[in-house]
């Protein structure tokens, strides 16, 4: 398996992927609202590759939280015909250390507390997505102690998720 940065030639070869994996209308759901007319954080948008052919894929956004930097992870995905392999736990292991490498304090994500409980996330209190997103699956990892508020897009040219 190959691990490579994802570069502007790669995205819609990685949307393909997400549509291919994700329900129809996926891009209705609020995370994207929070994406939309942001740039991704481009260290932290990875894919995996078998001898060539996308197997996986995870992208991370900037955000805010209470006036501070945050990075929100997703979507992840794997080819279906891939699935089971650990590509997916890969992907976000390596995206963890990468910001925590770079001082990006603050991750979180809409997910399944059982799966992503095993990366160190945990259901962030307080720390509001947009409508309809289920509160139970907002979780975070790093540095949330006493961060309450609702999830905004990061403005642009806003500092991405770096310490604040």
């Amino acid at each position: 398996m190959e691990l490579s940065n994802e570069g502007s030639e790669d995205w819609w070869e990685v949307e393909a992927l997400y549509d291919l994996c994700f329900a129809p209308g996926r891009s209705s759901l609020s995370s994207y609202r929070l994406r939309e007319g942001v740039p991704p954080i481009s260290g932290l948008c990875l894919l995996a590759r078998d001898h060539g052919i996308l197997a996986g894929a995870i992208r991370t956004w900037p955000v805010r939280v209470a006036g501070l930097p945050a990075a929100l992870i997703g979507p992840v995905a794997v080819h279906p015909t891939h699935q089971g392999e650990g590509i997916g736990g890969f992907l976000i292991r390596t995206v963890v250390d990468r910001a925590e490498a770079h001082g990006r304090v603050r991750l979180m994500l809409v997910g399944d507390a059982p799966y992503y409980g095993r990366f160190g996330f945990k259901r962030l209190e307080g720390v509001e997505m947009p409508p309809p997103t289920n509160p139970d699956r907002v979780l975070g990892v790093g540095d949330w102690d006493g961060i309450r508020g609702p999830v905004e897009r990061a403005l642009p040219g806003w500092r991405a998720a770096g310490s604040g």
